[in-house]
């Protein structure tokens, strides 16, 4: 008989290298936490993973788990109302297919678990008024409106965009797309939230007026950044963002600022260019790499060139394709590449150089979950004893190498034990720069033991700052001491193990903790 879980249990909670096990109905979806796809990383939730692939519905059902090795790279994909997140890498690994028991019950009733996950998905006819729901997008087309394009060639751009938008699948549960009109002052034309057919969204940009005057694209691709996904004017909780850029010739302006306050705003900047500039107005183009420093990633994927406005048709379906690519949204805020860790450490001499560096080995392993860049997440370390030091801050190194490279450089200080001040040093010196920035910061105490001081008014602090605090105690590490503190809940924020070696079985629950807590602030 299959063995029922319940809507939290991850693969990695399962013993058997195949076992049947049966989901219960009504999970909320903000329970699943799921990481791939057909390959789920063994944190996923098993019953959130089944759903994703379309083994079962919400109501629940039978399924099989598969244990399967580790991989290097895990894609984000949005699959039957679940988004599923994008993870670097992960020791195990499962997937799911549908059981052979067919006739089980799930919470008091009998339950028909869904298609089996091999193949290709058989496709749904289109709900219309649903629209497209595996091209979930919010997506503003920022049009070129300036004398470089000129009323002809606006109108027939006008017509491009209302086949893409038609393409795309635009719906409630589908693709969601605005208007902004890029000049000598951008425009936001219309919202996300005013349409949400098809044909109201061509009738809509077929009432757009030329406005004329320079093309300010870097302008308004920093407006639109800006001010145009706000819930307010209709953007969704959870799906990617996307600035289409269409560019006719160049922009009189500079954009490679624009792309990067866009970066951090979690937009995927595409860019379209239209005629590229002849060789004569080459001396009149600010930057001619303007494209490679305006887009997402400067990989080939969010670049599209045509030579003309006339007969377009042929380039529609290719830039649709890639506007519905979830996995290949690589700006889209997460809990992966949107948040500040910083790691306070207990240096003091009852610890010893041994169990020091299994601290080290533990930081290191929590910092390889996240994709650390410039823009992306960041790490600190400080260390103290009687007396504090910083080891690195957020912004001394930005690629995953090098803040490994510093962690295992940490040198071991020895000495006595004062918690409560090292977390008011660390919030003042360490996250009082980065306050401001986009990222969620968040704090990993690690401690074997008494504080000679206080540590609730200093954790508060921390808390009231914006920082939620995770404790992680060991050996002697008083359970008061940890929960005084952890952020609320804490007993989620609370962690402890006798012996360090039983550091490394936490390093899971610490990802899954942060991701958590970083998913209920978008809520």
């Amino acid at each position: 008989a299959p063995t029922a879980i319940t809507c939290f249990t991850r693969g990695l909670d399962l013993r058997k290298e195949t076992e049947d096990v049966l989901c219960p109905a009504n999970c909320p979806l903000w329970q699943f936490y799921v990481f791939g796809d057909e390959v789920y990383a063994s944190l996923s939730s098993v019953c959130g993973a089944a759903i994703h692939r379309g083994v079962i519905t919400n109501a629940g059902g039978a399924v099989r788990v598969q244990t399967l090795p580790g991989q290097e790279s895990y894609p984000a994909v949005n699959a039957n109302g679940i988004q599923s997140q994008v993870l670097t890498r992960w020791a195990s690994s499962f997937s799911v297919t549908r059981s052979k028991n067919m006739a089980l019950e799930a919470v008091g009733r009998t339950v028909s678990t869904a298609r089996p996950s091999t193949g290709k998905r058989p496709k749904k006819p289109l709900d219309k008024k649903a629209g497209n729901k595996d091209c979930k997008a919010d997506i503003a087309f920022l049009i070129d409106g300036s004398y470089n394009i000129g009323q002809r060639r606006f109108n027939l751009q006008k017509n491009f965009v209302g086949k893409v938008a038609v393409m795309l699948g635009i719906g409630t549960e589908g693709p969601h797309v605005g208007v902004v009109q890029a000049s000598e002052h951008p425009k936001i034309e219309f919202y996300l939230k005013n349409f949400t057919a098809a044909k109201e969204v061509l009738f809509a940009i077929k009432e757009l007026g030329f406005r004329g005057g320079n093309s300010n694209t870097g302008k308004a691709l920093k407006h639109t950044a800006q001010k145009f996904f706000t819930l307010e004017n209709g953007a969704r909780k959870g799906i990617p963002k996307i600035i289409v850029v269409f560019i006719d010739g160049w922009p009189s302006d500079d954009i490679e600022e624009a792309g990067i306050v866009a970066r951090e705003f979690g937009v995927n900047v595409f860019i379209v260019s239209v005629a590229k500039p002849t060789t004569e107005e080459l001396g009149m183009v600010q930057d001619i790499g303007f494209v490679d420093k305006a887009v997402c990633r400067n990989n080939g994927f969010f670049s599209y060139q045509m030579p003309t406005w006339f007969g377009t048709t042929k380039y529609v379906k290719p830039l649709v394709q890639k506007l519905c690519s979830h996995e290949q949204m690589l700006c889209s805020k997460t809990c992966y590449n949107s948040v500040n860790i910083g790691f306070l450490i207990d240096g003091s001499s009852s610890i010893g150089d041994s169990n020091f560096r299994l601290v080290l080995e533990f930081i290191s392993n929590v910092a390889k979950a996240f994709e650390i860049s410039d823009i992306g997440s960041k790490i600190a370390a400080v260390q103290f004893t009687y007396d504090q030091r910083t080891e690195f801050g957020f912004t001394d190194y930005t690629t995953k190498e090098k803040v490994l490279s510093a962690i295992r450089n940490i040198q071991y200080m020895s000495g006595g034990t004062a918690t409560g001040e090292a977390i008011s040093f660390t919030t003042r010196n360490v996250f009082g720069p980065v306050k401001d920035g986009p990222n969620k910061n968040f704090l990993v105490v690690l401690t074997d033991g008494q504080s000679y001081d206080d540590v609730r008014g200093p954790a508060a602090a921390a808390q009231k700052a914006g920082i939620t605090v995770f404790s992680v105690g060991v050996a002697w590490a008083p359970l008061d001491d940890l929960k005084d503190m952890a952020s609320e809940p804490r007993e989620s924020h609370t962690f402890f193990t006798r012996e360090f070696t039983g550091l490394e079985q936490m390093v899971p629950d610490i990802i899954r903790g942060i991701c958590k807590d970083f998913l209920d602030s978008k809520q």
